[in-house]
């Protein structure tokens, strides 16, 4: 259903995760449970991965994940700020001890010149209480790769985090 190298990749992250017995979860915006699906594509996968978090709102990110309203007030929903808020939180709401998260804007509307379409902030936390934060700036290349590409970065994280 996917591209064969996100179903690798996905494939890497549950063998990983399981080999260190991490469970996972994803906190997603743009991509809407994209990351989530591709795990659980992967057989063994309910070893692992403990839940996903679509939180496309801000309500939702506030309410499932415990984002700060004064952190989306003052840096917005795409930021560094919202996206590490958003790991902390997948890690806090869930029994996972590694997970990913994604908000930016996939397109073709909602850009600024501050904050232009393909503009993607990911965050990543490991076991040990680190977090990577990776912006990427995918462009206006349409919905559809902007989403694909996320999928991507952010699996490429997990894969990072859960090798640890």
């Amino acid at each position: 259903m996917l591209p064969q190298d996100i179903e690798a990749t996905a494939e890497s992250v549950i063998r990983r995760a399981i080999e260190a017995g991490l469970m996972i979860a994803t906190a997603e915006s743009c991509t809407g449970g994209l990351v989530a699906g591709a795990l659980t594509a992967i057989a063994g996968s309910s070893a692992v991965v403990d839940r996903g978090f679509v939180t496309y709102s801000n309500e939702a990110k506030t309410e499932m994940l415990g984002v700060s309203q004064d952190v989306l007030a003052r840096f917005g929903a795409v930021s560094e700020p919202t996206a590490r808020a958003m790991a902390e939180g997948a890690i806090t709401h869930s029994r996972a001890q590694a997970a990913v998260s994604i908000t930016g804007i996939a397109g073709p509307g909602g850009g600024s010149d501050e904050k232009p379409v393909g503009l993607v902030h990911f965050a990543a936390t490991a076991a040990d209480g680190t977090i990577i934060h990776v912006e990427k700036r995918f462009g206006a290349a349409g919905r559809d790769k902007v989403r694909l590409e996320s999928v991507r970065v952010a699996l490429s994280l997990l894969l990072e985090v859960v090798s640890r």
